[in-house]
């Protein structure tokens, strides 16, 4: 569960982490960064598809300046995942009532 996050910084399980991140049912990927910044693209997404989720909560930012490309969605639309793109504040509550359940979670932490 995610217990806190404010600009730049993020609890969970008691851990802090300063860095974007994806959960995944049985870990966490620290440092994660796209290959275009502020866009998530396919080749951003190759991990997160092989983990075969059922939903994926894309947190996009403080201030969701974070784009994802439509050819992400319309993969995830073609292959039944359920895509939820938020502000990071708003994708961690949908996260934590989802977790456990299929759910992986993509958080940009910052902007």
């Amino acid at each position: 569960m995610i217990e806190s996050y404010d600009f730049g910084r993020m609890i969970i399980k008691g851990k802090e982490y300063l860095h974007d991140l994806i959960i995944f049912p049985d870990r966490i990927q620290t440092r994660w960064w796209r290959d275009e910044g502020h866009l998530l693209t396919m080749k951003d997404m190759e991990e997160i598809f092989a983990a075969n989720p059922k939903t994926i909560i894309i947190g996009t930012g403080y201030s969701g300046v974070m784009k994802i490309d439509p050819e992400v969605k319309e993969y995830c639309r073609k292959n039944d995942i359920k895509l939820v793109e938020m502000v990071t504040a708003k994708a961690i509550f949908e996260y934590n009532k989802l977790e456990g359940q299929g759910v992986i979670g993509a958080f940009h932490l910052t902007c």
